[in-house]
């Protein structure tokens, strides 16, 4: 069944038909152009958000980089841009496949309908002329067949009348016989008119417009076939890229799965451990014998335990478990006033002036803060050294092997460049017209530089590294080997720097203590030392030098780098050993 035999007459119908046909493609276009900016500014805003949440994707030498949570959360932000390009994708596909595919062929389909309107408009309008002339000469037909009968009546009454002359009606005769003469004629015309009509009309409706119809058939079935194809790629152009987003979601379930907690605690304990010793039990230092006893009753007593010496107050801030926050100078732990002390006991230390719990707090400092203090340092960050010094011995050795690895390799491709360059040159000594060999002096002579530069670097990273390695099992007070060049800042517990009229940081952490100390005797020094170089002592635990400056030594060196040394005003701390030299009484 086609619309030329069964819609011979529905021109219209067929008309706003293939308009309606027309204007559905349009729709369908612009449903898809809305649907590809759906998928783009969704495929931006994920983008967006991946690349928010992976801003430190660059630094590799991000501690967290290297455990597996860590590394799953990157992988799904990159599996997440996987994503959101294959989003992008069928957005692309949809725009090139639907949008200007049915767009192109929406043009081609209205000029081709366009130009069938034009035909079958053509076609009416010629009929519609043939009409006219069958029609006129029909009405002219009419009009000389009705004077010829008049002109036929006239002559027969002419004829008829006695009154009549001959030459009248001879002359009527005549003239009804040219009527109908020429009433004959119109008759033929209008025959011949009225057979052309037919002709015309039969062609019309039977051939002409069947054929237009017919066409108009075919366009709107390719129509709706294109249409078809543009339904069906709306899908098929997701389908495409499913399996590829099937893919990116198992890489988010396998980065789910590839989390290790045991892994990633041994990846911190790798990352963390410092190789100090817990501190040993601190060591009863009587004093009894040497303070008179105040008449209050907030005495200093003898610790209880380590908890008391690491300053456990009322409000169980504990700083190596909680994070510690600086406490402002108002924050501070009040200390009781003392009594002062009998002449009997002797004057106070020069540092101290007359507080005899000042002098005290020291004392006990002496004992116990190179335990506690390792962990108090390991909370700041010190200045970065060459040696790495202001590390834990743990971290101390990786770093040291790490950088003598790289700078082995580094040693060996400039030894492979030293043999590259030599080998050239002899190629260039035996056949001179391939180069001349004293252009390659001044790189062979920069790659031997480098060579012995570098194979100095290596023996101060062995000598670093045998150095660390040795020392490992007897440190015990690292607080004192962080930062060799003394760049550790002092730094009281409200965060301002530490100087002579400001007590020691660490009074603080015995503010419960409210016992009176007086002044005891020092420590006999065990030798002296003369400083090689200046050391500033900004480190908690260690005291300034000067180059040339002669100090006594109150303590050896116990293998971790530092000795305890004491000025002739009583200031003392420690300094590192290779920065003096030092002659011990025998």
């Amino acid at each position: 069944m086609d619309w030329g035999t069964e819609l011979w007459d529905q021109y219209d119908i067929i008309e706003r038909h293939t308009q309606s046909g027309l204007e559905l493609v349009e729709k369908y276009v612009k449903f898809v152009k809305e649907r590809t900016e759906i998928e783009q500014n969704y495929a931006k805003q994920l983008r967006n958000l991946s690349k928010k949440y992976n801003n430190k994707r660059s630094n590799k030498d991000e501690p967290e980089c290297r455990l597996s949570s860590y590394q799953s959360f990157l992988d799904i932000l990159n599996e997440m841009n996987d994503y959101a390009g294959q989003r992008e994708l069928i957005a692309e596909n949809m725009m090139m496949n639907i949008c200007i595919d049915l767009t192109k062929y929406l043009q081609e389909l209205k000029q081709e309908r366009k130009m069938y309107l034009m035909e079958a408009k053509k076609a009416q309008q010629s009929l519609e002329s043939t009409y006219k002339q069958l029609d006129s000469s029909k009405k002219r037909f009419e009009r000389e067949w009705r004077e010829a009968e008049r002109a036929a009546q006239y002559a027969e009454k002419t004829d008829q009348d006695i009154n009549a002359t001959k030459a009248d009606v001879e002359k009527a005769k005549q003239q009804a016989h040219m009527r109908a003469h020429v009433a004959e004629e119109c008759k033929n015309d209008y025959a011949a008119q009225l057979q052309k009509y037919n002709k015309e009309q039969n062609q019309f409706y039977f051939n002409d417009m069947p054929l237009i119809f017919n066409k108009m058939q075919d366009l709107d079935e390719r129509r709706v076939r294109k249409l078809a194809q543009g339904y069906v790629l709306f899908s098929d152009t997701e389908k495409h890229v499913m399996p590829i987003i099937g893919k990116c979601l198992e890489g988010i379930t396998k980065a789910g799965t590839n989390v290790n907690e045991k892994n990633d605690s041994m990846v911190v304990i790798e990352q963390n451990k410092s190789g100090f010793e817990r501190p040993g039990d601190v060591e009863f230092e009587d004093y009894s014998q040497g303070i008179n006893r105040a008449s209050s009753d907030s005495s200093l007593g003898t610790p209880k335990g380590p908890m008391d010496l690491l300053g456990k107050n009322k409000s169980k801030n504990f700083w190596l478990f909680s994070k510690r926050s600086k406490l402002s100078p108002s924050t501070l732990p009040p200390f009781p006033t003392p009594p002062a002390p009998s002449p009997a006991n002797g004057p106070p230390s020069p540092k101290f002036g007359r507080d005899p719990l000042s002098y005290c707090l020291k004392e006990i400092n002496k004992t116990v803060k190179p335990r506690i203090s390792s962990f108090r340092t390991l909370r700041r960050s010190p200045t970065v050294t060459e040696d790495f010094a202001h590390l834990p011995p743990e971290q101390r050795r990786k770093r040291l092997q790490q950088k003598l690895e790289e700078i082995c390799k580094e040693l060996q491709k400039e030894i492979d460049q030293s043999e590259a360059l030599g080998k050239m040159k002899d190629v260039y000594e035996k056949n001179p017209q391939m180069g001349d060999p004293a252009s390659l002096a001044s790189q062979i002579s920069q790659t031997s530089q480098n060579i012995e530069r570098l194979r100095g670097e290596v023996n101060k990273y062995e000598n670093w590294l045998a150095e660390a390695g040795g020392r490992g099992d007897t440190l015990r007070y690292k607080s004192h080997t962080f930062n060799n060049n003394g760049a550790h800042d002092v730094q009281s517990p409200d965060g301002a720097h530490s100087d002579e009229s400001t007590p020691d940081p660490s009074q603080a952490i015995y503010a419960e203590f409210d016992d009176d100390f007086e002044d005891d005797e020092l420590a006999a020094p065990i030798g002296k030392c003369t400083a090689m170089y200046n050391f500033p002592g900004a480190s908690e635990g260690t005291i300034s030098m000067q180059e040339g400056e002669v100090l006594a030594v109150v303590e050896e060196d116990k293998g971790d780098g530092w000795t305890r040394v004491r000025r002739t005003n009583g200031d003392e701390g420690y300094i590192p050993t290779s920065y003096v030299t030092i002659a011990l009484n025998k």
